[in-house]
């Protein structure tokens, strides 16, 4: 999926935004499982233990779901997660599962919104030229709905926005009729339920209403689209589906001894919930409890589809589908798969009906193959983190999630085993297949580029980028402390007025260094340390008379590994410099000590480049060029820009330099995802795609937009030992010769995506 530009702001808003799905399954859960038990004599018995076990299934899961949300805040929720845990295979089976999935939530969705139109018109379970016209209208409504939802999100999202709220109302509303009317009364279990005369029917009753539990997933990828920290996302997208499976546990055990009690299973034509409908409210309340029905189920049958789109888009990135699969419409959509789904469903209603009980058995084991597999790769990380400390709260979260993991694989076991020859054995049909396929166009295609690999993550889930996943508080973040290293020279001293201006308009304060060099093998330092002591002192007091709060430390040793060294230690958060002083160490290695730095510190570098012309010296941060490759660690300049832009008022102009004409367009979405989130946060943004060679594109480019800061990251080498190796990067060809000054962020690591040099 394009990323998320329009932030989420609280628990309430991401309940309506995903949980059209699992708040739609009180609606239909209920038809197959009354069926099963009051046709079999056994509903006094098994009808309380089979909500209570649904009830509890589902209050472990959701706790399961709380750590996922933690760790996993990018989106990609429990399939990112056994992703991490398990390898590439799970991607496949994920991806299977997860096409399998979508395409079943169609099925129901459309199955159980043509049956709440047939119960208000009965005439709907007749036939046309030998075709039952519910068969008929379903179609055509598939049809429809494929057709809204390939003409872009927005126009999705104006058509079926509110319904989810419209169904929590009507679910709170028969909450609140039937304890009107019925009084509080909560199912009671009978454990002659877990007896051997019982228990099958109490374990098929468990079976059929597990598919409430379908949408939960959607709110582990909907971490990505909250505002605040890692911690206040997940916390949100925790409290969106407490309020959703919530009210749906709560419409079980309130209104579902109501539905037992007041709708006849043996009526075809008018299903039990608008039968208990009609009972429990006044006129025209019921009238408008279908038509909520109708739109609900509409919108998670949208929301299928779209998520049909964002899979295939991001499949055919990382090579295991063919690019005309995944390719865009005129509204910037990947139509075609929307189109294959709409065929499969169609087929399906012509062939085996548009009852939804058809297609519930093989929904639940779909999702509950997923939830066993996010289970276990929970307790793996668990247990991982526990090899260095355990602790009782580490060892009952464990215990915790080891019990959601076997009760998810218990359900997965239960439901093909009650459920096989209902159509659960397609699974084993269906996954090998679709991996098998996945797997051939891998071959074929070969591996993809770190761009495609990145990108393909980014479009198939809610990607976080940096700027959004760090726990950084938006409004409250300032640079507070900025080194300044100095040799004495005055071209080391051009920094400090690009420091200045940094510290006015942060509040920050500014702490100048210097090192002592030390003679090879003598230890002794190559000038008197108390000469630079006394030109440090003056220059502090020169800044203190110009009202700025100003510290200075000398040390001795290598110059770069000093400077990284003292930024760690006191706490700097950038380092502002030249890439040109008079140390001696500089003249011996061949190289500027400035680009040396950059490649040994984890700390952000300003770099500024003392020439006659007056914009290598000084910047107003007022139009930052921010530099992209379409790889996860250039985005780690993205956090630095953002709070630069905020602080400055500034414009960010993003550039890409593609090495082929073929990733324009790839790109192209990509920076315009980016500069959606940007955007969102009220930067004002520009992108850019375009050049060839990336040092000579990056510096023209800033030169003709007139911008006053390049910004981009680089590789980090090591400590000093390397300084001197990685000669000729695109960061220090840019820094040396660039109109304007440089920021560069060092990546330590290496992320998923290529390295941005």
């Amino acid at each position: 999926m394009a990323h998320v530009s329009h932030r989420l702001s609280n628990a309430f808003q991401g309940a309506l935004a995903g949980g059209g799905d699992p708040a739609t399954s009180p609606l239909y859960v209920f038809g197959p499982f009354l069926k099963l038990i009051v046709i079999a004599g056994v509903a006094e018995v098994t009808f309380g233990a089979s909500i209570w076990l649904v009830v509890f299934t589902v209050v472990m899961v959701s706790a399961m779901y709380r750590l996922v949300m933690r760790w996993v805040v990018d989106g990609s929720g429990g399939s990112g997660l056994t992703e991490e845990e398990f390898g590439p295979w799970a991607v496949k089976v994920n991806a299977g599962i997860t096409f399998v999935e979508y395409t079943l939530t169609f099925l129901v969705s459309i199955a159980a919104l043509v049956t709440f139109m047939a119960d208000r018109a009965p005439a709907l379970n007749g036939a046309l030229a030998g075709l039952p016209l519910r068969t008929l209208i379903a179609v055509l409504i598939s049809i429809g709905i494929g057709a809204l939802v390939n003409r872009g999100p927005k126009t999705a999202a104006r058509a079926f926005g509110p319904a989810t709220l419209a169904v929590l109302v009507l679910l709170w509303t028969m909450i609140g009729a039937t304890i009107w009317q019925r009084g509080f009364h909560l199912p009671s279990v009978d454990f002659r339920a877990f007896t051997p005369d019982y228990f099958h029917f109490t374990l098929g009753g468990f079976a059929r209403i597990l598919a409430l539990m379908t949408g939960i997933e959607i709110f582990a990828n909907l971490v990505a689209a909250y505002d605040g920290t890692s911690a206040e996302r997940s916390r949100k997208a925790f409290g969106s589906l407490i309020i959703i499976m919530g009210t749906t546990c709560l419409t079980m055990l309130i209104v579902g001894p109501a539905i037992l009690a007041e709708a006849d299973v043996s009526d075809t034509h008018v299903s039990v919930f608008t039968q208990t409908m009609d009972h429990l409210l006044p006129a025209p309340l019921p009238w408008i409890g279908t038509l909520i029905g109708v739109l609900v189920l509409a919108s998670a049958a949208a929301a299928s589809a779209q998520g049909i789109q964002n899979l295939a888009l991001g499949l055919r990135y990382r090579h295991y589908l063919p690019a005309w699969l995944g390719s865009r419409n005129i509204f910037d959509v990947a139509d075609k798969p929307v189109w294959v789904e709409i065929a499969i469903v169609a087929l399906c209603f012509l062939a085996f009906g548009t009852h939804e009980e058809t297609y519930l058995a093989i929904y639940a084991a779909g999702v509950f193959i997923l939830l066993s597999m996010t289970g276990w790769a929970a307790a793996k990380r668990l247990l991982r983190q526990m090899q260095d400390t355990v602790t009782a709260g580490a060892a009952a979260t464990l215990t915790g999630t080891i019990i959601a993991a076997l009760l998810t694989t218990a359900a997965t076991v239960i439901i093909f085993e009650e459920r096989f020859f209902d159509g659960a054995w397609t699974y084993l049909l269906f996954i090998p297949a679709l991996y098998l396929v996945f797997s051939r166009f891998r071959s074929r295609l070969g591996t993809p580029k770190p761009l495609d690999e990145h990108l393909g993550r980014f479009f198939a889930g809610q990607y976080l980028l940096p700027f959004q996943r760090n726990d950084i508080p938006e409004d409250e973040f300032a640079i507070e402390r900025i080194m300044v290293p100095l040799d004495g020279s005055s071209l080391a001293e051009h920094a400090l007025p690009v420091a200045e201006l940094l510290a006015r308009t942060t509040a920050g304060r500014i702490d100048l260094m210097s090192v002592a060099v030390t003679r090879r093998g003598t230890g002794e330092s190559e000038q008197p340390k108390s000469a630079t002591e006394a030109y440090l002192h003056r220059m502090a007091e020169t800044l203190r008379q110009r009202g700025l709060t100003v510290g200075f430390s000398l040390r001795s040793g290598t110059v770069p590994e000093e400077i990284g060294r003292h930024g760690i230690e006191s706490h700097a958060d950038i380092i502002v410099m030249t890439t040109h002083g008079l140390s001696r160490v500089e003249k011996i290695l061949g190289r500027n000590i400035a680009t040396a730095v950059v490649r040994q510190t984890e700390l952000p570098v300003l770099l500024i480049r003392p020439t006659d012309a007056w914009t290598s010296r000084h910047t107003a941060f007022k139009r930052l060029l921010v530099s992209l490759d379409g790889s996860e660690d250039s985005e780690e300049v993205l956090p630095w820009a953002r709070v630069l832009a905020r602080q400055f008022g500034s414009t960010v102009v993003i550039l890409t330099v593609p090495e082929t004409e073929a990733e324009v367009p790839r790109l192209q979405h990509y920076l315009e995802s980016v500069a959606g989130a940007l955007q969102g946060m009220g930067i004002p943004t520009e992108i850019r795609v375009t050049g060839s060679g990336a040092s000579r594109t990056i510096t023209e480019v800033a030169k003709s937009e007139a911008c006053d800061l390049i910004m981009m990251a680089t590789r980090g080498r090591g400590g000093p030992e390397e300084i001197g190796i990685e000669v000729g990067s695109v960061t220090e060809r840019v820094a040396l010769s660039a109109h304007c000054p440089v920021f560069a962020v060092t990546v330590v690591g290496l992320g998923r995506g290529q390295a941005p040099e």
